[in-house]
């Protein structure tokens, strides 16, 4: 996609990015450090790019906890600021959000206008960047999404194959249900919405978007044993026999229907794309 500038150069989803536009500029903290995105603003303005996706947060969600400041400037503060650049321009800005700013009550999946009430630190910050991203003044999407893996970087799908390989059973939750999504579709998605909304003005907004179907981390855990191949019991817990410094919401569930309805992009099977990524990692052929 040409002169799409993409940011978050190491993370899961930028790397995805990058790999299926290979024609795009990707900025990584060497070429923009978002520490102090003001100068990353105006290199933005400089470079005057035809659209851009943040692919870049502070994801370190137990960590956020104890590090807010550094959380709400990256999940908060710099998506705004680039949101403004990309107004002054023009162009559509489009900006990855999270499950993680609802409470994770019920057991019915959220639309896009559901009630919103993060349980932590880092879901209250990218809440935060969900409205400044909004308030900006341009053409703009915000795409929810959950359970993200890829074969790259850390997520459960890579830990879950090192742990499985060492230990003989597992501990995993199994009363938090959510929507499996590979980086590569997230990445397809972004950029599916990138070129519509630069053919259509008035395409934008918040959308959902995760794999299907809804499971728990340890039946996650279970397809991911039975497809590598690895021996691996898993045992159901309970969150509460798990403790983290951050809560997770208990209910993760998706309504993606607005994003199909709009830009014609439907939920993948996250089992298939499992697949992919563990043929890649070279645990299938």
């Amino acid at each position: 996609m040409n002169g799409l500038l993409i940011l978050g150069k190491s993370g899961q989803l930028a790397q995805a990015l990058a790999r299926q536009a290979p024609e795009a500029t990707v900025w990584g903290r060497a070429e923009a450090d978002l520490s102090d995105p003001h100068p990353v603003a105006a290199r933005i303005r400089a470079l005057r790019p035809t659209a851009i996706i943040n692919a870049s947060a502070y994801t370190a969600v137990d960590k956020a906890e104890t590090d807010a400041a550094a959380a709400a400037m990256l999940n908060a503060t710099v998506p705004g600021l680039l949101a403004r650049a990309a107004a002054e321009l023009g162009i559509p800005f489009l900006h990855v959000s999270t499950d993680y700013v609802f409470d994770g009550s019920g057991e019915a999946a959220r639309t896009e206008d559901a009630p919103t009430a993060p349980l932590g630190v880092y879901g209250r910050t990218k809440l935060d960047g969900e409205g400044q991203v909004a308030a900006a003044g341009g053409q703009w999407a915000v795409m929810r999404t959950s359970w993200v893996f890829s074969p790259d970087g850390a997520n459960f799908v890579k830990t879950m194959l090192r742990l499985g390989a060492e230990r003989d059973r597992l501990n995993v939750v199994a009363d938090q249900i959510g929507g499996p999504t590979e980086a590569g579709r997230i990445a397809a998605a972004l950029l599916e919405m990138a070129r519509q909304m630069r053919d259509d003005p008035q395409k934008g907004g918040l959308y959902h978007f995760a794999g299907a179907p809804d499971i728990s981390w340890a039946s996650f855990a279970r397809e991911i044993f039975a497809q590598a191949g690895l021996a691996c019991q898993v045992r159901d817990i309970p969150a509460s026999d798990y403790p983290t410094p951050a809560r997770r919401p208990a209910n993760s569930r998706l309504d993606c229907t607005r994003i199909a309805r709009d830009f014609g992009i439907t939920r993948p099977d996250w089992r298939d794309d499992l697949g992919l990524v563990l043929k890649h990692l070279g645990y299938t052929t």
